[in-house]
């Protein structure tokens, strides 16, 4: 999937709303210093917002909405605005993601985004190539933490992850990063709602060696997979296609070791780095 116009900078929604910010706060009288100063932002800040250069994070569309009297012409924009803050490979997914009653995360190269601390998405962004800017970075940091509060929701979904063992050995970004990260699995492992599997290296027999996957299943509607490799993503929805992925994530479950073995190796490797 090529770059879509909406992915450029200055363009797409979150232009929009900044042409839209700028109108009101015009109408308002308000310089953007003093505006920047109600709602605890920059001038520099302001008018970033206001030229599509940085996307607003949720509070200050609500604090803009307010202190313009926009009567929600700001927050309707919201939801959008939020999904601009992600690689454009990734929004659809995160739509569906945000919505879903369960999940299962097969993962063979990182610790997945769910499951990540800010060390480690950080760390893991600083060795894109080519190289990120800063706040390309720091935006898709908070998104991943944003993307987060799905596992704090109720009524709480299902989720399951299985994490091949490589991924949990590989000390990407440091051994301090490598540590908060087993640390952080261990504390969302104790969840009701979660489930998280190792899937130890002398396993002989794998059924995930075609690579790793996400099964969304969202409230009356059909399962579907996400697929991502290289910057690129698809969703599959054909029914018999979604279906042999699903057979395929039981039997990687079943290969896998069960949820309470798993926290017991990772404490395990805890104790080794």
């Amino acid at each position: 999937m090529g770059a879509r116009p909406e992915d450029e900078p200055g363009t797409g929604v979150v232009a929009a709303f900044g042409r839209q910010l700028k109108l009101l706060r015009v109408r308002a009288g308000l310089e953007r210093a003093e505006f920047g100063t109600r709602t605890g932002y920059s001038a520099a800040t302001i008018a970033s917002f206001e030229q599509g250069r940085r996307i607003p994070p949720p509070r200050f569309i609500d604090q803009a909405d307010e202190e313009l009297g926009a009567g929600g012409v700001l927050r309707a924009l919201k939801e959008e605005v939020a999904r601009a803050q992600y690689p454009a490979f990734f929004r659809d997914a995160a739509r569906l993601e945000a919505d879903a009653v369960e999940l299962f995360l097969y993962a063979v190269q990182v610790i997945p985004g769910l499951l990540q601390t800010e060390e480690y998405t950080r760390a893991l962004l600083n060795m894109r190539r080519p190289l990120l800017d800063e706040e390309t970075i720091e935006q898709r940091v908070l998104a991943r933490t944003t993307r987060q509060e799905i596992l704090n929701r109720w009524p709480a979904p299902l989720m399951s992850f299985v994490i091949e063992e490589a991924v949990l050995r590989r000390p990407l970004g440091g051994l301090s990063v490598l540590r908060g990260s087993l640390e952080q699995i261990l504390l969302i492992g104790q969840k009701r709602n979660v489930e998280i599997q190792v899937m130890p290296n002398d396993r002989e027999d794998n059924a995930g060696v075609d690579g790793p996957f996400t099964l969304i299943t969202r409230k009356g509607s059909d399962q579907v997979v996400y697929l991502e490799v290289q910057g690129r993503s698809s969703l599959l929805t054909d029914r018999e296609q979604v279906r042999t992925v699903a057979a395929r994530s039981g039997i990687i479950r079943s290969q896998a070791l069960t949820p309470r073995e798993s926290l017991r190796f990772v404490e395990k490797l805890l104790g080794e780095v």
